[in-house]
């Protein structure tokens, strides 16, 4: 079966489903006139005490986990919510629960209809949906169940207060039919480094007890998987320790930095020794606010991620907003094809304000930390748009400005990029899904969205090359730098650097440090005379290997 890899690894286990949300109330229950106020008044009950048991979950969790359940606490308490299901009871006669389920579902359309992050916040508004109907009908709340034996989780979709009771259960993988790379399935799931595919049609199918196969790097899961995959599986699953230092067997030192998305996983890096961030996704800072965060507010939240790399390299991506990731104060406007829209350094076309801001706040947090701060632009396309970046960053006094290499003209044009910047950092995702021209969030697409597929190599290789053209750092910070396997082959193409979960750092040292870059070059020269994906891999393994 096959989705969206949201969060790396491999590992094989026994499928365990969710158990079922509560049932639909029954509609046709009509509350007498005289009984309604006291059934309004169990609807604000319910969200007392809704709210305070997600009190409770948040105070004992950490990190993500408890920024996402405080953010559902918030939704349990909210006025207009419960406003509106107790007008349902006294107009209209509605039963406590059914109003809380009549009110939920005009809530959750209309997130749906805003797409992309935004209708992932539905499973919010379904979990408070849920834990409120249960509390006014006194039943327990179906939730994650408590196993002895490490298991997988399979559901339809997971709400904040399930990914987040995982933190310390036995729970090693998840596997969801809904959700998407930021949903708090993905977040959690990355949090915590346990493998987790999203978007995998016909999930809740997968027999009891049946054993799953989950593979997050490449978005698959296999059902009764054979002895030797299970085997296979156990041994990628072992998290790899990491000594610090990125090198091949010669000597040659490769850099092995984290991607991150704020405070918290930074810290989670620094602590896995990652020697610094390839990636800082901001705008994850910032995806549940419907207005521009001001300057001082980004210097605070930039600050957090310098801080935990003092002295040591952190490279910045501006606002990545739109396609699978609108924010309210960047895309306004609805488009047909947002992955081909006005998303990334785009949005400077209609707000140019909103970069200029956040490169100011970027160079004032850069000069309150130690980090060696760098900046690059998401969505880059032409040479004009990497000269414009690099002018507008430098004036607002960033140095050290780059770019990314996402879309098959930045590849092209690598060489000319690198005449008006000083790096360059391939995302590997984006690359894949417009080389291939294949939506990188359908999961029926997902062996299109394959970093060994020929075209892409070939992309990265020319990227490469333009690097030791210019003797400047040519980095990737896509899923692929996580894969082991694929890592020697990415040095050869001439990639200088691989960021990656930190999870990943270990193993992909380790297959670093037993090669030389003379094994990574005949490695490069063999994939790029491949034809298909599967020939591609093939090809690397006779030469790293010595087959």
């Amino acid at each position: 079966m096959r989705g969206r890899g949201v969060s790396s690894g491999r590992v094989a286990a026994e499928a365990v489903l969710l158990a079922a949300p509560v049932r639909e109330p029954d509609e046709s229950t009509v509350v007498a006139p005289g009984d309604r106020e006291a059934e309004a008044s169990a609807i604000e009950w319910a969200a007392v005490a809704v709210a305070d048991q997600l009190r409770a979950r948040t105070r004992a969790a950490t990190g993500e986990a408890r920024a996402i359940l405080d953010a559902s606490r918030l939704l349990a308490s909210d006025p207009e919510l419960v406003a509106e299901a107790a007008d349902l009871v006294r107009s209209r006669g509605r039963t406590a629960a059914r109003a809380i389920w009549e009110t939920s579902a005009a809530h959750e359309k209309g997130l749906a209809a805003l797409g992309g992050r935004m209708a992932e916040r539905a499973a919010d508004i379904r979990d408070v949906r849920d834990r409120m109907i249960a509390e006014i009908l006194e039943v327990e709340m179906p939730g994650v169940p408590e196993r002895e034996e490490p298991f997988a989780l399979v559901a339809s979709d997971l709400a904040p207060a399930d990914t987040a009771a995982l933190e310390g259960g036995n729970c090693v993988a998840l596997v969801t039919e809904q959700g998407g790379p930021t949903s708090h399935t993905a977040i959690i799931a990355r949090s915590l480094g346990i493998p987790a595919v999203v978007g995998v049609i016909g999930a809740t199918g997968i027999p009891r007890g049946a054993v799953v196969l989950v593979d997050g790097d490449r978005g698959t899961v296999e059902i009764d998987p054979s002895s030797s995959r299970v085997t296979e599986a156990k041994a990628a699953s072992l998290v790899v320790p990491f000594d610090g230092e990125g090198v091949l067997a010669d000597g040659r030192r490769i850099p092995l930095l984290a991607n991150v998305g704020g405070a918290a996983e930074a810290v989670v890096a620094a602590a896995s020794k990652a020697q610094g961030v390839g990636l800082f996704r901001t705008e994850f800072c910032f995806l549940d606010r419907a207005d521009a965060p001001t300057i001082e507010e980004q210097v605070d939240a930039y600050r957090g991620v310098l801080a935990a790399f003092p002295g040591q390299r952190v490279v910045v991506r501006t606002l990545d907003a739109g396609s699978d990731k609108p924010l309210p104060f960047a895309n306004s406007d609805a488009e047909d094809n947002p992955a081909l829209g006005v998303r990334g350094l785009r949005i400077a076309r209609r707000a140019p304000k909103l970069l200029d801001d956040q490169l100011r706040a970027l160079a004032l947090a850069a000069g309150a930390e130690s980090a060696l701060v760098e900046v690059m632009a998401p969505m880059v396309a032409t040479v004009d748009e990497a000269r414009d970046f690099a002018e507008r960053a430098r004036e607002a006094g960033l140095e050290t400005v780059g770019v990314m290499i996402e879309t098959p003209s930045a590849a092209l044009l690598a060489s000319e990029m690198l005449e008006v910047v000083d790096f360059v950092s391939i995302g590997t995702n984006d690359l894949a899904q417009y080389a291939l021209a294949a939506d990188r969030l359908l999961g029926e697409l997902g062996d299109l969205n394959d970093p060994w597929q020929p075209a892409v190599l070939r992309l990265i290789g020319q990227t490469g090359a333009a690097g030791r053209r210019w003797g400047l750092p040519v980095g990737v910070c896509g899923e692929a730098a996580a894969d082991p396997a694929l890592a020697a082959v990415l040095v050869g193409l001439g990639v200088t650097s691989l960021s990656m979960t930190p999870r990943a750092l270990g193993r992909v040292a380790a297959a670093l440090a037993g090669v030389t870059g003379e094994q990574c070059d005949a490695a490069a020269q063999a994939v790029l005379r491949a034809a298909t994906a599967v020939d591609a891999r093939a090809a690397a393994a006779a030469v790293l290997n010595g087959e």
